[in-house]
């Protein structure tokens, strides 16, 4: 398994990029790290998770519509796809984290927050598995759930925004 891909410097930065998603929501659930302070009207953690989220939903339509654009630039466009996407899963996972690492007695329902959490986990598993060809046989596969979960991303995001701000 030790390919050309898996020692590229992009592998072992997307590698770190996930050990850090991991470190900082464990810090997050903990407590170690606590991001229940306000930023104006709304507390940090929400405000991670906000731009993370709209970096999703705004750069993944571009990229897509730019890659075919510029092919000549598809590197640089997968580079800020990727890490742009990376980054905005640590910040969806510190979001995530702190409200799972919430009291019983204030426990969130885990409703369109976990179903949004498996889709952007998703994403980032079937965008590194892709980008890096891991297991070969399986990249169609990948590209479906990949496309799949983006879908699905954008559908639950719209309701977890609507639920979060009362109107559904």
């Amino acid at each position: 398994m030790a390919t050309k891909a898996l020692k590229s410097a992009s592998f072992v930065a997307s590698v770190i990029l996930i050990v850090v998603a991991i470190i900082l929501s464990v810090a997050t659930y903990n407590r170690w790290l606590v991001l229940r302070f306000e930023v104006g009207p709304v507390y940090f953690s929400h405000l991670l998770g906000w731009i993370g989220a709209l970096f999703i939903a705004v750069y993944s339509p571009i990229y897509y519509y730019l890659k075919r654009r510029n092919p000549d630039k598809l590197k640089t466009l997968l580079n800020i796809h990727s890490f742009g996407n990376l980054i905005a899963f640590i910040f969806i996972s510190m979001h995530f984290a702190q409200q799972m690492g919430r009291p019983a007695d204030f426990f969130p329902d885990l409703g369109t927050g976990l179903a949004l959490f498996i889709a952007v986990c998703t994403l980032a598993t079937t965008g590194i598995l892709r980008r890096f060809q891991l297991g070969k046989q399986f990249i169609g596969y990948y590209r479906t759930l990949h496309v799949g979960a983006t879908m699905t991303f954008y559908i639950i995001v719209i309701i977890h925004i609507l639920h979060g701000i009362g109107v559904i």
